[in-house]
């Protein structure tokens, strides 16, 4: 029977996550062990960081509407609930960029 070397997964598994920190500072990406554990800990930030930047996002929207119905003299809560009780279904971020872009269109809507 033949001799098999099986020394190249591992070897390209090894070379594909030091592909994958490169820059990253220090031994974090040289070494094989210490460059694992910084892409899991790097992967775990960026999964929940996709989460937070939605969340982010919506409380700006917030803000900007809150503040243009202030200026027309109604709060943030009666607009809103105004639009849901006349079955206007419009999302944040397109009253968001109304108000940015279109504030005579959004005090039509108010």
């Amino acid at each position: 029977m033949t001799r098999v070397k099986r020394g190249t997964i591992a070897n390209k598994r090894r070379k594909n996550v030091l592909k994958e920190t490169k820059g990253f500072r220090w031994q974090r990406g040289k070494k094989y062990k210490s460059a694992k554990e910084a892409l899991t800990r790097a992967r775990v930030h960026a999964y929940r960081d996709r989460k937070k930047k939605k969340r982010t996002q919506r409380a700006l929207w917030q803000l900007k509407i809150n503040e243009a119905c202030k200026k027309q003299g109604v709060s943030y809560n009666k607009f809103i609930n105004n639009l849901k009780k006349q079955n206007i279904e419009i999302d944040r971020k397109i009253l968001a960029d109304l108000v940015e872009n279109h504030s005579d269109i959004f005090e039509k809507l108010i």
